[in-house]
């Protein structure tokens, strides 16, 4: 199978760069990222640590929310995770792939499911998430840092 080249996230997320995540599709309501898991990403049973199958369900879950505001400038409003239900059904192993869903959203509110797949296709990981959508995070005046800005500064 022929491995196509990953796109530029439209945020700056260095956790997800430290994590090694690669963004392959995002638009209308979907997003799927993709990981080598290594060693860093190993836990005891040397398969792939729940909390990195977290991430990554968190990212392609909120990056498929934000998917529906791509023609907006900085791609609109950023989102904040309000709550998260994961299920592990197997381990995770190889290159795995996360594909996230917006099931529906209001102007303030995303309702979003994910699932990671192993390197054979079957499914690892299972979630459903609410997010918020946000211009700035409350008490600190912090704005979403997007690539665009980064780059101009």
């Amino acid at each position: 199978m022929k491995r196509t080249p990953p796109l530029s996230f439209p945020v700056r997320i260095p956790f997800v760069e430290q994590l090694g995540f690669e963004l392959h599709s995002l638009g209308d309501g979907r997003a799927e990222l993709r990981v080598d898991i290594r060693e860093s990403h190993l836990n005891s049973w040397e398969v792939a640590h729940g909390g990195v199958l977290m991430s990554l369900l968190d990212v392609a879950m909120a990056h498929a929310a934000r998917s529906i505001h791509m023609h907006q400038e900085g791609m609109g409003p950023g989102v904040v995770t309000i709550e998260m239900k994961t299920s592990f059904m197997r381990p995770a192993e190889g290159e795995l792939r996360a594909q996230g869903e917006l099931l529906h959203h209001t102007a303030t509110m995303a309702f979003c499911e994910g699932r990671v797949l192993g390197e054979d296709g079957r499914l690892c990981a299972h979630a459903t998430a609410t997010f918020k959508y946000l211009r700035a995070l409350p008490g600190q005046g912090r704005q979403l840092k997007s690539l665009q800005r980064r780059e101009a500064d």
